[in-house]
């Protein structure tokens, strides 16, 4: 992991296998092969793009993941980006006692949020995550992405077979088991896209009857002007106002809570160099706040793809309507 700001260098001791600590309690370690397997791959490597995403605000940054969460500080900054929970924990633990104090605090309060009481259907600890389990880690996130962000697509059907060690006096038993790590998709059959290739709402909602396409532009095209209607502003076309990028910086800013120094964007633009410098910076923002708006692209608003528009508009009606 590495922080913009600061570099913290320490050495942490070697990791051994204390058979000893094993005793009296059953472990469960990623058979090597099922390590190379591109199903897993992509899980762990959509999972670190979505700590990265998220911590962007924090200039965090993931490499991986069983490398650079097993000291709480990751974890804290998710569960305050994400449920908004500022615990007081120090912010570097260097010391093995001080992570784990820190991990406890940490996942006690995650726990709660992710609505587990039972312990025994919890698929983490303390001291699995601090001892850098990479099971235990992924069973963690995918269990935060379900409740935090639900609409983001995890790969589904990704399960890994698993050697399950039980050490007791008598020696050592080991049986092999096939581990799930996300389900799959309820949506899905042998016919069937997968969830990346399912429509976009938007996508859907372009294709039904002209009024119930005017119906959503006229709720949506209501709550924009409902916003801006403090700074003095209306949109009377939803299809060509936000091509230039400054309505919906100033929209972002509004609803989103910050101001948008002048200075980073053109208030004025006069081509499309300056509207398309707008447009990604209104977009960079909104991914920066958690919406995933990455697969709608600066040039389609410049150009004024209405469905392009719309996906943005919609993911700002979504989060703020109820607020």
């Amino acid at each position: 992991m590495a922080m913009e700001a600061d570099v913290f260098e320490y050495h942490k001791e070697e990791d051994t296998l204390d058979v000893e600590s094993f005793q009296g309690e059953k472990r469960k370690l990623i058979q090597p092969t099922s390590l190379k397997d591109p199903k897993l791959e992509k899980l762990k490597q959509e999972l670190v793009d979505w700590i990265n995403k998220t911590l962007k605000p924090e200039h965090i940054v993931v490499q991986s993941l069983e490398e650079d969460l097993y000291d709480g500080l990751v974890l804290h900054h998710l569960l305050s980006q994400l449920a908004g929970v500022h615990l007081t924990v120090e912010e570097i633990a260097l010391t093995s006692t001080a992570q784990i104090r820190k991990l406890e605090m940490i996942l006690e309060e995650l726990d709660k949020r992710l609505g587990l009481q039972d312990c025994s259907h919890i698929k983490w600890n303390v001291k699995l995550i601090h001892n850098k389990d990479l099971l235990a880690t992924i069973h963690l996130l995918v269990a935060m992405v379900r409740r935090f962000q639900p609409e983001l697509d995890l790969p589904p059907n990704v399960k890994v077979e698993v050697v399950v060690v039980e050490v007791s006096r008598s020696g050592i038993k080991s049986d092999v088991q096939t581990e799930v790590l996300t389900e799959e998709s309820s949506n899905m059959s042998s016919d069937s896209p997968s969830s990346a290739e399912r429509e976009d709402p938007i996508e859907q909602l372009l294709k039904l009857e002209a009024h119930k396409v005017n119906t959503v532009k006229k709720a949506i095209l209501h709550f924009v002007n409902q916003n801006m209607a403090a700074m003095g502003l209306q949109v009377a076309d939803m299809d060509k106002q936000f091509a230039d990028g400054v309505i919906l910086l100033l929209l972002i800013g509004q609803l989103e809570g910050f101001f948008v120094p002048l200075f980073d964007f053109n208030l004025t633009p006069v081509n499309d160099s300056e509207m398309f410098h707008n447009v990604t910076l209104a977009l960079d923002l909104l991914n920066d706040s958690g919406l995933q708006l990455s697969t709608v692209d600066p040039q389609d608003i410049v150009s004024q793809d209405v469905a392009a528009t719309l996906k943005v508009l919609y993911a700002l009606f979504k989060r703020h309507k109820e607020k």
